[in-house]
């Protein structure tokens, strides 16, 4: 079987021109594996492909949802795999690129299918948190699911409710509906790449890409968004740069901190990204982005 390559990294740190070039290469196609560039609109803001890249290598998974509708990480599991196998039965390579760590965790490792549970019966664990405070509502999950002592942190309020929600839903441990989870790919058609900036190197790419996106036209697309009927803004808060750049059309701040709040709220995502890379990722190689044009050529 052919393999599947793998590209993950913090924002602004190359993986969709790496990926193209490692595309044109060896006859690839590209799958997205980004959350934002899933959507339709704002496509400066979520730094999705320009119009000549497309034409070079054939993009899958982008610009293809309304924001309005749920898309779940199971939801774009099911269309990544689908692509995988049209580009197989083409006698292309698969190139995956982005930068949601649960996207790829959840095919390179296959995706929990836990029970829905009514969101009143959700509602009702959260209240029971809240009322009585996190260090007793883990001794009460601790109690009921055992499995759950050492894999969940006492202080971590989020994990701890999911795993009594499910518990108390299901009557079974939410690490008993994990066992059952599997990936339809074998681990050796994976490469795995994580494109590993320095700090101080992915500041500047970020503050840079920053100012490009603004001088791209990032503000005229929020700003025509914002004319249209019906927009649900809390939909597109989640976009980095849609709040700032409406609070700079209200102004709220002018242009200089407008790419100041732009760039704090960036390099927050990227520390994130980085953090889940080193607790989710540690099978995958680390390459230096200074030396990608070497790396190509090993992997051509």
């Amino acid at each position: 079987m052919s393999k599947i390559i793998l590209i993950y990294g913090p924002t602004a740190s190359g993986k969709s021109n790496f990926a193209l070039k490692i595309a044109k290469k060896i006859n690839g196609e590209i799958i997205n594996a980004d959350s934002m560039q899933v959507y339709k609109k704002l496509k400066i803001l979520t730094a999705r492909p320009g119009k000549e890249d497309l034409k070079k290598v054939k993009h899958n998974l982008y610009g293809f949802i309304d924001i309005n509708k749920s898309f779940s990480t199971g939801d774009w599991l099911k269309f990544a795999i689908k692509k995988i196998k049209e580009i197989n039965r083409k006698k292309k390579i698969p190139i995956i690129v982005g930068g949601t760590g649960l996207y790829f965790y959840s095919l390179v490792e296959g995706f929990v299918k836990l029970p829905t549970i009514p969101i009143k019966f959700r509602n009702k664990i959260r209240n029971l948190n809240k009322k009585i405070g996190q260090k007793n509502f883990y001794k009460r999950l601790v109690k009921i699911d055992p499995l759950s002592k050492n894999k969940i942190n006492s202080n971590d309020v989020q994990r701890s409710i999911r795993a009594y929600e499910v518990k108390k839903y299901s009557n079974k441990s939410i690490y008993e509906w994990q066992k059952k989870t599997k990936t339809i790919f074998k681990n050796n058609r994976f490469i795995k790449l994580y494109l590993n900036y320095s700090r101080e190197e992915l500041l500047k790419r970020i503050n840079a890409r920053t100012k490009k996106m603004i001088k791209s036209g990032a503000v005229s697309e929020v700003k025509k968004l914002l004319k249209e009927r019906n927009v649900k803004k809390e939909h597109y808060y989640k976009i980095i740069g849609f709040k700032e750049i409406e609070m700079f059309l209200e102004g709220k701040i002018d242009k200089n901190n407008l790419c100041d709040h732009i760039n704090i709220r960036t390099r927050q995502y990227a520390k994130r990204q980085t953090t889940w890379f080193r607790g989710k990722m540690k099978s995958w190689t680390p390459i230096d982005p200074n030396k990608l044009t070497a790396f190509t050529k090993k992997i051509i």
